[in-house]
């Protein structure tokens, strides 16, 4: 964090100032801002969230002895550290990011690139980040740090040197993104894609694409929105960009995007195409598995050269990344039994992505096997995108199809209806059960891929076989 005086803390808070030890109103702080009492260090800020299982007020004292300075609290807690008490620390600490970007903003060269869609925000953060931080200093998200806590953390570890500022933003209700974006106010509006993940906590998709087009009515006015052009939801706010002032680039494999990609090929080792750009072709190889990939590596083009990158120079430093994120379609094994850890997360579009991609790595003498865990908030829905994912496993001819836990029965059900019999498909109670049966079961030339929603847990189930056959 910028650094700023106690004084100036609590009024951009509206908070109580409550002095300890030798501290006055004009004592300095300048650390990093969490709610996690682990990560903190000497110098930094602790904001005590209440929640529904741990309330971090229980955690102010451990912070303290890790070297905490300041505690944002929402009633005074007796410990010996300087507090400001707030009604509401999670709006606190929103209202603390505000600030210190506005000051950043008006006195250097930031650049501010928000990025939503239901699938693919963290990969594309990852690649954008990877590109700009080459140009100049740059801040982005760790792990998927989206949501009303994680975007502003990541937004208050930017210091007066930082030049670029990559957010990522998630969305659990209506308005979640317009209340995020509009924190910062991004200079680039990237929206990847509309679809079904979390799409029963919206109401159905057209709701969903509302809330995905809050980013760009947050965006600054004359700024720019990068869009897929693939998915004619995200094409179609184009129009409120232009309503803003906005200049919209388009991404994607159409004739009609910008920035374009050609020549898809998806292999063991990686996935390859051709980046158009102004009619100028480069040649992409991305380590990172799957042709999904291709659009995020797109978008992340598009906006770096929003940014004044030249595509070769952002397809260059897209290279060197051996994976986009932990447990992001992951290579753990060994050449012998080869592990694909997909289980972060998981909709109904990323599980397909992901089966298909497993399909098309396995060569004819390799078996693919597909363990899969229940996909999570798709509401009414649920029943029947599992019966759809079930279909496809066996449709690409999944030759082991390996359902875990009650939640995800119904895919199971759905495969052994459209044919895989024989153990061809299996349905084990937990992660435990399914490892032990996976330990026997797994052979040399087995390509696995592990898949799930991030509540099931099966991304553990990953790393577990991933050892095991390293």
């Amino acid at each position: 964090m910028i650094a700023l005086s106690l004084a100036e803390i609590a009024a951009t808070l509206g908070g109580e100032l409550r002095l300890a030890g030798t501290d006055t109103a004009d004592t300095v702080v300048d650390g990093i801002v969490d709610t996690d009492s682990r990560v903190m260090a000497p110098g930094t800020v602790f904001v005590a969230k209440p929640g529904a299982e741990t309330d971090g007020h229980n955690f102010v004292g451990s912070a303290v002895e890790a070297g905490a300075v300041l505690a944002i609290v929402e009633r005074p807690v007796d410990e010996q550290v300087t507090q400001i008490v707030v009604p509401d620390a999670v709006a606190a600490l929103a209202d603390l990011a505000r600030e210190v970007v506005a000051r950043v903003r008006a006195g250097g060269e930031l650049k501010i690139v928000g990025i939503t869609g239901s699938n693919g925000k963290t990969t594309t953060k990852n690649f954008l980040a990877r590109i700009l931080a080459d140009e100049g200093p740059t801040v982005a998200p760790i792990n998927s740090y989206n949501n009303e806590v994680g975007a502003p953390v990541t937004m208050l570890r930017i210091t007066h040197d930082t030049r670029y500022l990559v957010s990522e933003f998630g969305a659990d209700a209506p308005g979640s993104i317009a209340r995020l974006a509009g924190l910062v106010e991004p200079d680039i509006a990237v929206v990847l894609m509309v679809g079904m993940a979390h799409a029963g906590g919206f109401g159905g998709i057209e709701a969903t694409a509302k809330a995905k087009s809050e980013l760009v009515a947050a965006a600054r006015p004359n700024g720019t929105a990068v869009l897929n052009l693939d998915d004619s939801r995200v094409a179609a706010m184009s129009a409120l960009a232009e309503t803003r002032g906005m200049r919209v680039v388009g991404f994607g494999q159409t004739e009609a995007a910008e920035v374009r990609a050609h020549d898809i090929a998806v292999s063991a080792s990686g996935t390859s195409c051709v980046i158009e750009v102004a009619g100028e072709r480069t040649p992409l190889h991305l380590r990172v598995l799957g042709a999904h990939h291709v659009n995020n590596a797109l978008a992340a083009i598009a906006a770096a050269g929003v940014l004044g990158v030249a595509p070769a120079d952002a397809i260059a430093r897209l290279e060197t990344l051996e994976i986009a994120e932990r447990w992001r379609m992951q290579p753990l094994g060994s050449d012998r039994v080869r592990i694909i850890n997909d289980a972060y997360n998981a909709s109904p579009d990323s599980m397909a992505a992901a089966l298909r991609t497993l399909a098309q790595i396995t060569a004819p003498h390799e078996r693919t096997v597909a363990v899969l865990g229940a996909m999570s908030e798709l509401g009414e829905t649920a029943g029947e995108e599992h019966d759809r994912i079930g279909l496809l496993a066996v449709r690409l001819n999944i030759q082991r199809i390996v359902v875990v836990g009650p939640e995800a029965r119904r895919l199971y059900l759905s495969a052994v209806g459209e044919g895989s019999w024989d153990s061809e498909a299996v349905h084990l109670p937990d992660q435990d059960a399914a490892f032990e049966y996976l330990r026997t079961e797994l052979r040399d030339g087995d390509r696995v891929l592990v898949k799930s929603s991030n509540s099931v847990g099966l991304r553990h189930l990953g790393d577990r076989l991933g050892e095991l056959f390293s």
